[in-house]
């Protein structure tokens, strides 16, 4: 089995904002593989399904963003997983809106969610979906800008982002990462 995790922050005023792409990735996936992420446990909203043949857990923290490794840990422990079989999808300031990476280990990067599951796995060695957001303009704050919707002229671009990752994450699934890598690398979605 897989935990596939995606972050965000709970509340309705967060709904559609950068920092929830990750949501948005397990809800589009939850609802492609018929998977109910409606059970509380963990502090999140969880369901188990099949996605591409293989059992996984869907996972969407209720604790906020910068508190995700609090509810990651031990779904991870129950389910007598070891970090290998983690999967978390989050937002990254560091790719510009359209680009996904995949990356297998590493620091958080200033992600704060990534960084709290990091402290809690006691290790860095896990798969992330890193879902790219771009930069603030120099005049905005870094916060702000996560906590913002997305704009209406980058909703196309989100959406076929959100389609893609949810692709990417089934030939994780059934053809493995580097394969996966080869495939979503590059020059990302254009409108």
């Amino acid at each position: 089995m897989k935990l596939i995790v995606g972050l965000g922050n709970p509340g309705k005023e967060y709904r559609d904002t950068r920092h929830n792409f990750g949501f948005m990735v397990a809800d589009a996936l939850a609802e492609a593989h018929r998977i109910r992420v409606w059970g509380f446990r963990f502090h999140s909203r969880i369901g188990k399904g099949r996605v591409a043949g293989q059992e996984v857990a869907l996972q969407k923290p209720r604790t906020f963003m910068n508190l995700s490794g609090t509810a990651v840990a031990p779904a991870l422990r129950s389910y007598h997983l070891e970090p290998a079989d983690l999967l978390v999808i989050h937002d990254d300031l560091d790719l510009p809106l359209g680009r996904l990476k995949i990356t297998q280990k590493g620091g958080s990067a200033g992600h704060k969610g990534i960084a709290s599951i990091i402290q809690q796995l006691g290790t860095d060695q896990f798969l992330r979906l890193r879902l790219g957001i771009g930069k603030p303009e120099d005049s905005e704050d870094t916060v702000d800008y996560v906590l913002r919707p997305f704009k209406s002229g980058e909703l196309k671009q989100r959406n076929e982002v959100i389609d893609r990752a949810a692709e990417a994450i089934e030939v994780i699934l059934t053809e493995g990462v580097e394969a996966a890598m080869n495939r979503f690398h590059g020059e990302g979605v254009k409108v």
